[in-house]
């Protein structure tokens, strides 16, 4: 696929007021995206429509109504679905059988920055053809359909309780939360009037936290990018347990009741393990992150597993490959294809409480036995032009950094993807093993061959 000029690897993303995220890109992206909606619309369906939802930020709101005028222009109508979870945004496009979906969020980001990014009719990431075709239509003068024919927008009231009820689906009916207590932190973002009511109407008692968004407070110290003031209210409340969302709701951390902060490795397996008590796994996607820990478990257990790029996407496709249902990153991004088409955060901590109403075990109990290998990173500079796949000093150092592994445990090297370092990453079973392969990497020059 050839270099985008706009999009990134999840729609358009950068800082508000920026050469991307201000009301005349938003425009021209919703008139373009409207055209090409339109036109590969089937008439005899009825008119193409679109919903957009956003979280918290205050751009949001100039995000949102430049979008709907661009796609009205284009003859598309729009619903406004207000302040939703982005995976809240994937279930009503495809239940709603609309010809797409809209987020407007930047995540786990600051405030600051915004993004937009789109999914299919079936709740999925656009296909890359129809992506490109919304690229290339960017930069094409603005026009206008024929009064007849331009869109109409309408808010939809119900969309944070339709949502609230999918979630709760995937629940099974005979269990409850009853005589648990749970805070939940919805880090200010899209879920905070979304996640409470759900844990509270499956039983729990719920603390909310992170739920008193002002536009401007999004993912600021809390959420699933701050999890320690989870573990304080954990500690405070005498709770079971602590959910952490970020700002869209997509990813998930979670803490037990003695304050124990729980990433996405663990949980994924709580959630593959709860899973093969009822049914067969047959796969599980990582990344090129998750845990060497989670990978050899896998192993033991007799499950397959496969490393993707860093990035939900990519996960999403490596599931998709192989016809598995389960996968995730590290970062707290869990995929659970029998209940949902994309990452959830709220699905996910639904998943891992299944799996200990079930079994009847605490989350430590659930990922017992699941090895979590230590992990040494180190960031070092990166000559410019220097080609460090071929570098033959870290090529020797890597070799002899796996022997002395011998299999327990792993290199990772990567480029930063904004700037010029070399991330130098080694697992081992014992932290000295991983502290000493580092410190051998590290001293390899990058500033020449």
């Amino acid at each position: 696929m050839s270099k985008r000029k706009y999009f990134g690897t999840d729609g358009v993303r950068g800082e508000v007021g920026g050469p991307t995220i201000n009301p005349e890109f938003a425009l021209r992206l919703g008139y373009a995206a409207g055209r090409v909606f339109a036109q590969r619309h089937n008439p005899e369906k009825g008119r193409p429509t679109v919903i957009i939802g956003k979280d918290t930020r205050i751009s949001g709101y100039m995000l949102e109504s430049a979008l709907e005028a661009g796609l009205s222009a284009a003859g598309v109508d729009v619903l406004l679905a207000g302040p939703i979870p982005t995976p809240a945004v994937a279930y009503l496009t495809r239940t709603l059988r609309l010809v797409a979906g809209i987020v407007i969020s930047a995540s786990h980001n600051p405030y600051n920055d915004n993004g937009i990014k789109f999914f299919s009719a079936q709740g999925m990431k656009l296909p890359d053809d129809v992506e490109a075709q919304i690229e290339a239509a960017i930069d094409e003068p603005l026009g206008c359909v024929g009064s007849e024919a331009l869109g109409r927008a309408r808010r939809i009231d119900d969309a944070a309780g339709r949502y609230i009820e999918f979630c709760k689906s995937t629940f099974p009916n005979e269990l409850d939360l009853s005589g648990m207590k749970i805070v939940v932190d919805a880090a200010h973002g899209a879920a905070y009037h979304i996640a409470p009511p759900v844990f509270r109407e499956l039983g729990a008692e719920v603390h909310a936290i992170g739920c008193q968004p002002d536009g401007f407070n999004i993912n600021e110290g809390v959420g699933a990018m701050h999890p320690e003031r989870l573990v304080e209210e954990v500690r405070a409340q005498n709770a079971t347990l602590g959910i952490a969302l970020d700002g869209d709701a997509d990813r998930l951390q979670m803490v037990d009741a003695s304050g124990r902060l729980y990433n996405g490795d663990e949980l994924l397996y709580a959630i593959v393990r709860g899973r093969m008590a009822s049914k067969p796994v047959e796969g599980v996607v990582g990344t090129l992150m998750t845990n060497f820990g989670f990978e050899k478990e896998m192993q033991r257990l007799g499950i397959g597993f496969e490393r993707a790029n860093v990035g939900d996407r990519y996960v999403l496709e490596g599931m998709q490959k192989h016809g598995w249902l389960y996968g995730g990153e590290s970062s707290g991004h869990l995929l659970c294809l029998d209940c949902h088409t994309t990452g959830d955060g709220i699905i996910a901590a639904l998943q891992v409480l299944t799996s200990m109403r079930r079994s009847g075990e605490t989350l430590a109990e659930q990922v017992a036995d699941l090895k979590m290998y230590p992990q040494k990173m180190v960031n070092v500079p990166l000559a410019p032009g220097l080609d460090w796949q071929s570098h033959a000093g870290l090529q020797e150092a890597t070799s002899r950094v796996e022997q002395q592994l011998q299999g327990r445990g792993r290199v990772l090297i990567r480029a930063s993807g904004t700037e010029p370092k070399l991330r130098l990453m080694v697992e081992a079973e014992d932290a000295a093993l991983a502290e000493q392969g580092v410190r051998e990497l590290v001293a390899v020059s990058l500033t020449t061959r």
